[in-house]
């Protein structure tokens, strides 16, 4: 796969990586569980346990209607509370910078820990670069936090936790209806706060309209995805 390739739904791309039929896997940091549901809804797998630090984001998830194989729980990746060698898989899409930088090897460990011999985690990781990065980091800038996760999985590999399989680079489409779905998405969900001054303000919807289409704003967002096996 080229780094220019557009990948729009990565379940496909999870599912040509990896076997997920009968698959019991977690998926961390799950935010509003649309990951997971294309999981359970589109692949074999035999369960998805979607967990979430953010209380609030988590209470909603808990009040929506669910198939019985894709269940939730709340906690973060650096304490799983689930059996040791008890999971096929474990995904993390854009979650891996949110733990914090003190925990990450940690979590890395938990994962290695939860996962069944040659298991495997997907780690998918946007890349600190492109016209949707520039825009973002107006307001949270996201560069030292990116680094130290890529570090962590170098760590983990080094050390022997987990073993990098393939990194893999692509694009990945990204759309908003207007600026108010933007800054409800980004500048106002549950899990930060961002506090914005009306100038800041102003250059970050100057920034962004200028992608305005008639479809709304487009971009494609570098991604990396590390997938890592468990020995």
């Amino acid at each position: 796969m080229s780094a220019r390739d557009i990948v729009s739904d990565e379940a496909v791309l999870l599912s040509s990586l990896v076997p997920l039929d009968g698959a019991r896997v977690v998926e961390l940091g799950c935010g509003k569980a649309e990951f997971a549901r294309r999981l359970v809804e589109r692949t074999p797998v035999a369960q998805v346990t979607a967990l979430e630090v953010d209380a609030i984001q988590h209470a909603k998830n808990l009040a929506t209607a669910h198939p019985e194989n894709l269940q939730f729980a709340f906690g973060g990746a650096e304490e799983i509370a689930l059996g040791d060698e008890s999971i096929d898989g474990v995904v993390m899409m854009k979650s891996l910078h949110h733990v914090p930088l003190g925990l990450l090897d940690q979590a890395l460990r938990e994962i290695a820990r939860v996962l069944k011999p040659g298991g495997w985690f997907y780690a998918s990781e946007p890349v600190y670069a492109g016209e949707f990065n520039e825009i973002v980091k107006l307001f949270h800038d996201e560069g030292e936090v990116r680094a130290a996760a890529l570090a962590a999985l170098g760590r983990a590999n080094a050390d022997g936790v987990l073993r990098q399989e393939h990194e893999i680079e692509f694009m990945a489409p990204l759309t908003f209806r207007d600026f108010d779905d933007f800054a409800e998405r980004l500048i106002h969900a549950t899990h930060s706060h961002h506090s914005l001054s009306a100038e800041r303000l102003a250059e970050v919807r100057a920034r962004f309209d200028a992608h305005m289409t008639p479809e709304g704003a487009k971009f494609v967002r570098p991604m990396r995805v590390n997938l890592m096996r468990k020995p």
